[in-house]
């Protein structure tokens, strides 16, 4: 990941997967709310493209983190 997208207030499903280590195609369905057991991830749609604030991240990961 680039420094630039750790400070981007906005972020794409590219910077999303990044930070999280998974696919593309996971963070889409994530949003779609398709991962069983996992809550949908908030985020803005603009016509075909999804962008989530990175607090919106934030809170979804602190909301969604377990102990291990």
């Amino acid at each position: 990941m680039t420094e630039l997208a750790a400070r981007r207030e906005i972020l794409t499903l590219h910077e999303v997967a990044e930070i999280l280590r998974c696919s593309k195609t996971h963070v889409s369905n994530v949003i779609n709310g398709k991962v069983a057991g996992v809550p949908r991830l908030t985020h803005l749609a603009m016509g075909r493209r999804k962008l989530i604030r990175r607090a919106w991240l934030d809170q979804w990961m602190e909301a969604n983190k377990s102990q291990c």
